[in-house]
């Protein structure tokens, strides 16, 4: 018994002649060059519509064997569990698929021989990029990938072998420690700052950053800060929670306001204040350094930092289409401080 459909995989000569049109058109549709050829919407659309139908998929590793090129680009990020990360990979795969590209992302949870195994699993694949988005240790990456003949680039943490794309980081943790303060009930000019910063970890780039950024943000109104309220504890919600109680319990209450590292140690907070002491939500000036709608729910207090994903991708495929526009080192993504009245 057979339903009359073969088993042969259809090409891209089979979707010509079903669509009369030439292969070498057929081919631009799918590889994502038809507007370049004045290939019409319409056209392109009913291609699409039948390669869909047929079954048609390319061979993406004989291709790399044919052409050099695989059309295949890969993303690794640490997280999924935020809106930043998670808005990164979507918009990465998107602007890939426009262009024609096939995108792979996966998640190393901030493991840094994960990173390399996943690495090394998409050079299997012969991908064309490898695209490092918050990666612990972007250089290491960046080498085995040179072996190989393939380039990087860094999202998010800097490295020194390839163009990284960043927020800047010490600016937008300016802006957000003079939000904070500038709503407290008397401020801090001139006196110990009742601010205490939350969360991220000292080693890593953006997190010092921020904390230069908090440092220099008091320093500017004449306030002081005490080391014993820096505390880079981590981006775990509970170890953010668990940082927070020291805290109260070492100082005896609540602090004035609350320079939150990420919406993910958040999350950490916002469980502190709904075991312990709930009223304080609407008492503590808090600025959390990303971005989440959800955060509105918190009250009237609360200000974030929203990253610019749309302009660091812009970026990203910038670099990738044309390497003569690479900046060397860091490229650096002002993003917007969402202020709460």
């Amino acid at each position: 018994m057979t339903d009359g459909r073969s088993d042969k995989r259809p090409t891209i000569y089979d979707l010509a002649k079903l669509t009369n049109t030439s292969a070498s058109t057929v081919g631009a549709v799918l590889n994502g060059s038809w507007k370049k050829r004045r290939i019409s919407q319409k056209l392109a659309d009913q291609i699409r519509k039948v390669a869909i139908e047929q079954g048609y998929s390319p061979n993406m590793q004989a291709r790399a064997l044919r052409t050099e090129r695989s059309n295949i680009i890969g993303m690794i990020v640490p997280m999924y569990d935020n809106r930043y990360f998670g808005a990164l990979a979507e918009a990465f795969e998107q602007r890939a698929r426009d262009r024609g590209l096939f995108p792979i992302v996966t998640c190393t949870r901030r493991d840094p021989n994960l990173e390399i195994e996943a690495a090394q699993s998409m050079l299997a694949y012969r991908v064309d990029n490898i695209v490092c988005t918050g990666a612990t240790d972007p250089d290491r990456i960046a080498d085995l990938c040179a072996a190989h003949g393939v380039e990087t680039l860094n999202v998010d943490l800097p490295g020194t072998r390839a163009p990284s794309i960043i927020s800047d980081n010490y600016q937008a943790a300016v802006e957000l420690t003079k939000d904070i303060i500038s709503r407290l009930p008397s401020g801090c000019a001139g006196n110990d700052s009742d601010i205490v910063f939350i969360g991220g970890r000292e080693e890593d780039h953006n997190t010092g950053e921020r904390i230069r950024g908090f440092k220099d943000a008091h320093e500017e109104v004449g306030a002081r800060i005490a080391e014993a309220y820096i505390r880079p504890c981590g981006y775990a919600a509970h170890k953010a929670e668990r940082s927070l109680d020291e805290f109260v319990n070492k100082i005896g209450g609540l602090p004035k306001g609350i320079f939150i590292n990420s919406t993910i140690s958040l999350e950490g907070i916002v469980n502190w204040f709904q075991q312990n002491d709930i009223t304080g939500l609407e008492t503590v000036a808090l600025g959390c350094f990303d971005w989440d709608p959800y955060a509105a729910l918190l009250g009237n207090k609360t200000s974030m930092v929203r990253q610019n994903v749309p302009v660091m991708m812009d970026l990203l495929f910038e670099f990738l289409e044309e390497p003569g526009k690479r900046k060397a080192g860091v490229t650096q993504v002002l993003p917007e401080v969402i202020r709460r009245s």
